[in-house]
């Protein structure tokens, strides 16, 4: 091509850059990429030497076709080229920005992010049409040996950075193909929760003694509510020398000890075969010599081979569960756990949960955006008693308005008698503004509903 035909397309390839509708030249310049490049040569470099090398093609291929535009275009051009032969094309720059932590696409054309708890849609981005999201979901699963099609239409998947994808298409999804990705938790320490005004420091405290003093606890919150993030926090204080089992659909706990042994469960294959699940790992786990199971969410009939391992001998055991309340997730452990091929009466399961957990802490997201502990609850039934949770912590919010950050206390009561003898024990210092007998107005029942 000709230097004058070149500058003549300046003008009109700009304008198309603006608008953002440049498949057509991307996808020329990609297929004409592909033709040049030594393709063995390629399949031996790892992931940054080919985005380098690719990118390094591409500008020449630009500086002897391409039009002539700005440096700022010209390194636009170059990247859309590259992320659409090796990445996941307008999505990128999503998955590229820290501040992402959840890409919503609801078809083609519609984007959704969320920033700091808040859900916003991306206006400068979408696909260009449904077929090039259909070639970026099979990119995705088609790297995990996966498939996704009407016989098959829902997938879930995980990008090779780690993060989780969910995959729906027609006829389930009336919308046309929709895509989920949800990035894995930045890992923050206690100190950095207390600075993010997530709890205050005398409940970190509280809650950094009850793990060192092997108490069983159950991080319990709505989706969004960060109980991943809370749970890795938390299990900063389980000693170094102790053996950590972590079970997790997705492995997204980032344990600091030196002893802690990963395991992540497996979906069937394309042929409904190999699937090993959550309660399979936490079996497994208790034949590998645990001194402590994390398992990042019971949702099922592993919720009765944790409380098992609970009970026996495996203390300091956490885990996280989807309930809106203390009272809510003491019940929905008390049904998950009933959800297995064993006939157990609800006495029975009961007693298992009185046994076995001793502290329920309760996230929630507030209307700005924050994720904070808003209750703590220590179990003070036993054996075949009616659940009794007693509420030692508690977060007030003031009045709120729109556009402002909830502010707000939190009210401490003392611990049960048991409790802190058994912190005391243990060596474990308690801190002063829960160091008081706990009154009897903390202590309430759960009662199940019909």
């Amino acid at each position: 091509m000709s230097l004058k035909d070149r500058v003549s397309r300046r003008q009109d390839f700009s304008a198309v850059l603006e608008r953002e509708e440049s498949t057509d030249a991307i996808t020329q310049f990609r297929a004409q990429l592909l033709r040049e490049a030594d393709l063995d040569a390629l399949a031996r470099l790892d992931a940054t030497q080919l985005r380098a090398r690719l990118e390094r093609i591409a500008g020449n291929l630009l500086n002897r076709e391409g039009p002539v535009i700005s440096a700022e275009q010209r390194a636009t051009l170059i990247r859309q080229i590259v992320d659409e032969m090796i990445g996941l094309g307008v999505l990128e720059p999503l998955l590229a920005d820290e501040s992402v932590t959840e890409i919503m696409v609801n078809g083609y054309d519609d984007i959704w992010v969320e920033r700091s708890g808040r859900l916003t849609r991306d206006e400068d981005l979408r696909f260009a049409s449904e077929a090039q999201l259909y070639q970026t979901i099979d990119r995705i699963v088609g790297a995990v040996n996966r498939r996704v099609d009407e016989s098959s239409p829902m997938v879930d998947a995980r990008l090779p950075s780690g993060e989780r994808v969910n995959v729906i298409i027609p006829p389930l999804s009336l919308k046309g193909p929709c895509l989920t990705i949800r990035r894995f938790p930045t890992p923050y320490t206690m100190e950095q929760l207390i600075g993010l005004d997530s709890l205050d420091q005398p409940l970190a405290q509280l809650l950094a003694g009850l793990v060192r003093g092997k108490l069983n606890v159950i991080v319990s919150g709505g989706t969004g509510t960060g109980k991943t993030t809370f749970l890795n926090a938390l299990s900063s204080f389980i000693p170094g020398e102790e053996r950590i089992i972590t079970v997790e659909d997705a492995a997204e706990l980032r344990l600091q000890q030196p002893h802690v042994i990963t395991l992540e469960s497996r979906p069937a294959n394309v042929e409904g075969r190999g699937q090993i699940t959550i309660r399979d790992l936490v079996r497994n786990s208790l034949r590998m010599r645990p001194d402590r199971i994390i398992v990042g969410e019971v949702r099922g009939g592993e919720t009765l081979d944790m409380l098992q391992a609970m009970n026996t001998g495996h203390e300091g055991s956490l885990a996280t569960v989807h309930a809106n309340n203390p009272e809510d997730a003491v019940l929905r452990l008390e049904t998950l756990a009933s959800m297995t091929e064993l006939s157990i009466s609800f006495d029975a399961l009961r007693d298992q949960i009185n046994s076995a957990i001793d502290v329920f802490v309760q996230l929630t997201r507030a209307a700005d955006g924050t994720r904070r502990v808003s209750q703590v609850s220590l179990v003070v039934s036993s054996h075949r008693e009616p659940f009794k949770l007693a509420t030692v912590s508690e977060f007030v919010a003031d009045p709120w308005s729109e556009g402002a950050r909830e502010t707000g206390r939190y009210l401490h009561a003392g611990l049960p008698g048991p409790v802190r003898h058994r912190l005391r024990q243990r060596g474990i210092a308690i801190p002063e503004a829960f160091d008081r007998d706990l009154g009897d107005t903390a202590v309430h029942q759960v009662e199940a509903t019909a």
